[in-house]
């Protein structure tokens, strides 16, 4: 006798925002194919009121608990849905101050959007997942989409060989990563986190050493998708030789994931191994801050002192995990969107300056910023104040709320060392103050940007400045989401 089985209809609400991100991409690829470069303007326009409908309906399917669908390989909870607004956010702005900067170099095309949106859509994924192939099925996305986008400007040599680079030892590290999920797999029978994490409690505090080999193997792969000492070496080559509105893109919204994948993998799934992955941590945390912040001092490219600026905010993200708290979790969640926005303003910075032909990436490009426009001189201030950490912006806030954690589980040392490493790291980023208001200016040429770029930068500086006077609701909201 044939036993029948019934096909049962998953419940399709939770992913209401992927399907219809998903569903417009694609009419967003196709409609591009039949616009002329003078209405590819619609592309851009097509992808901001994508971004902002997904938004929508994010919240509007919001609701207190945690929702499973398609077999539990997917999950809807309050931290989920906070993260995926900010990467709306901050992928819509990155969108707004990529615009002029790609038409100045007839760079100007779909495909950058489309690139962008399925990257988005990666993210989604990996905020989400709750299996370990729907994690590597939104990691695999989103890494995919930023390869191509690296080597978007084909007549760069720079580009292609920074795109190769990433992919070469991105394809490395997702092998890691994959190879360490098929032995979590092999050892507790199942791909579901919460079940890996019973069957792990079920082995007992020590578990074996297959246990630990895949434990070791998914932290490498973790590691270099967030950019941590030792598996940093792609970030300054692909900050630098990918056009800076990639770079903008790279260096913003994959963080927020970043941080996701860590919850969802190392937090949810492999808590009970918490003594292990804690040393780890410790390790790549104190590494990082310290090549970060000193090699960026001997950085001459603002593109790559800001990819060595990156390496040293991973090491601080990671302190709050190691703390194995809810407060430090919610710590490093405020951090990682925190550092999104101050991320996003530093590169529109950069962008601002730029015109066709010139992509001031030099240092020396910000000399005497505030006799050309006393206005962005102060909010590139705003911005290298909170980077640095010095209060009252949302910078201090965030290292604050971290250390704080860290010192609440005995860990001071650990809090004293970055403290330590952050005073160094100010120093590079007052250079940049320095020269904006005590150096001549080399260029009097007047900026290109549009006015809505203006604007929004400004809103964003601003907002940080703002946000930092008064942290408290952006603090109470990621606690909150953490639960």
């Amino acid at each position: 006798m044939i036993e029948q089985t019934t096909f049962q209809m998953p419940n399709l609400i939770p992913a209401l925002p992927e399907i219809f991100l998903l569903s417009m991409t694609c009419i967003i690829l196709i409609a591009d194919l039949y616009l002329s470069d003078k209405n590819r303007v619609f592309s851009y326009l097509l992808s901001l009121i994508t971004l902002a409908i997904t938004a929508a309906i994010t919240v509007t399917i919001h609701q207190n608990g945690t929702v499973y669908t398609f077999n539990g390989s997917f999950v809807g909870d309050s931290m989920g849905d906070v993260l995926k607004i900010f990467v709306y956010l901050v992928t819509a702005v990155v969108f707004v101050y990529s615009r002029n900067y790609l038409k100045a170099r007839n760079l100007f095309k779909g495909e950058y959007y489309v690139l962008g949106l399925f990257g988005v859509l990666g993210m989604m994924i990996l905020i989400s997942a709750h299996n370990l192939l729907t994690i590597y099925l939104g990691l695999e996305l989103l890494s995919l989409s930023m390869y191509a986008m690296v080597a978007f400007n084909r007549d760069s040599i720079d580009a292609s060989e920074a795109a190769m680079k990433y992919f070469v030892l991105g394809a490395l590290a997702s092998g890691m990563l994959l190879y360490g999920m098929s032995l979590l797999y092999g050892i507790t029978g199942s791909l579901d986190i919460t079940v890996i994490r019973h069957n792990i409690n079920a082995m007992g505090p020590h578990g074996s050493v297959v246990l630990g080999v895949g434990l070791v193997l998914v932290i490498i792969g973790m590691a270099f998708k967030l950019g941590a000492v030792p598996f940093h070496m792609w970030i300054p080559d692909v900050y630098h030789g990918a056009p800076t509105a990639v770079t903008l893109y790279i260096g913003a919204a994959p963080k927020i994931a970043a941080f996701a994948m860590i919850m969802r993998l190392l937090v949810e799934g492999l808590g009970d191994l918490y003594g292990q992955w804690q040393d780890i941590l410790i390790i790549m945390a104190v590494l990082s801050m310290a090549v970060g912040n000193v090699i960026a001092i001997a950085q001459t490219n603002i593109k790559r002192m800001l990819a060595y600026s990156t390496i040293s905010h991973v090491g601080f993200l990671l302190l709050g995990i190691l703390s194995g708290t809810k407060a430090g979790f919610s710590a490093s969640m405020f951090y990682a969107i925190v550092y999104a926005l101050m991320s996003m303003g530093g590169f529109g910075m950069i962008i601002l300056l730029s015109r066709a032909g010139f992509e001031s990436d030099k240092l020396d490009d910000f000399k005497g910023l505030n006799d050309r426009s006393p206005w962005f001189a102060l909010m590139m201030l705003i911005l290298m104040f909170s980077m640095a950490g010095v209060p009252p912006t949302l910078g201090f806030y965030a290292k604050l709320s971290v250390l704080q954690a860290v010192v609440n589980t005995n860990h001071t040392w650990l809090a004293v060392v970055a403290i330590i490493f952050s005073i160094i790291g100010a120093f590079y980023y007052l250079r940049i103050i320095k020269l904006m208001y005590f150096d001549k200016p080399v260029s009097d040429q007047p900026f290109e940007s549009s006015t809505d770029m203006k604007v929004v930068l400004s809103a964003n500086a601003l907002a940080i400045l703002a946000l930092g006077i008064f942290p408290g609701n952006l603090l109470a909201l990621c606690a909150s989401a953490i639960g």
